[in-house]
């Protein structure tokens, strides 16, 4: 059996890419004003890859398959 379920937390994505980002740059060597450009700029990169599997940057659908034993992330349109 295959089934679909669709997760909405709007701002576990955000939260979760905002740190990576900052992680990321930790002992970069740029200043304060540069570190923030870059981070702007990385996390919204990052975002746009994001939105191939969520929807408005807080929906993840996943299709379960009981059968196979597998959880897969479904990307979103399909």
């Amino acid at each position: 059996m295959k089934f679909r379920v669709t997760m909405k937390d709007p701002d576990t994505l955000h939260d979760a890419i905002d740190e990576a980002v900052e992680k990321s740059l930790d002992g970069s060597g740029l200043d304060e004003e540069e570190a923030q450009a870059v981070l702007e700029l990385r996390v919204e990169k990052v975002r746009e890859l994001a939105s191939k599997w969520f929807e408005n940057d807080e929906c993840l659908a996943v299709e379960i398959d009981t059968e196979a034993k597998t959880c897969t992330v479904v990307e979103r349109g399909k």
